[in-house]
């Protein structure tokens, strides 16, 4: 009867193990690392509409070295605003090929929109001022191969 007690406490332990791996594995972003002048930046990618919708809301901080790559089916005005986002961030806006079209500084809690001034494929947020500190500018262009990279 042990034996038996034994073999089902083994089966519900190894049924909640591979529930709890699959469970993580579903809530892991899908991530990339972009080049900006030789310096590496690791991104979460946003692709789809609730990832895009949610940005970095919510978020308490945001590492170094870190950003959110919002990726867009096709070129369009964009417009991004920093409701219930408390970090200060930077926002430099893609066109399909990476050219830099615009850079710009965000407020915390900002309800006023920040628009592109041209169609744009890909919005680039991180930390305000990191894109001074690795001297990316208007006209750049930005690396994008990795985001394609499983």
């Amino acid at each position: 009867m042990h034996k038996r007690k034994a073999i089902i406490l083994w089966v519900m332990i190894f049924g909640m193990l591979i529930f709890v791996s699959c469970t993580k594995k579903s809530n892991i972003k899908k991530q990339a690392v972009l080049y900006i002048n030789g310096r590496a930046l690791n991104v979460e990618i946003a692709s789809k509409d609730e990832e895009r919708q949610k940005g970095l809301m919510y978020r308490k901080e945001l590492g170094e070295n870190e950003g959110m790559l919002f990726v867009f089916e096709k070129d369009k005005i964009l417009s991004f605003w920093m409701k219930n986002t408390s970090i200060p961030l930077s926002i430099a806006f893609l066109d399909k090929n990476g050219k830099v079209i615009d850079i710009y500084d965000m407020k915390p809690f900002s309800l006023e929109p920040v628009v592109s001034k041209l169609k744009c494929r890909y919005a680039l947020e991180v930390n305000r001022g990191y894109f001074n500190k690795c001297g990316l500018k208007v006209g750049d262009k930005i690396d994008l191969t990795g985001i394609y990279k499983k």
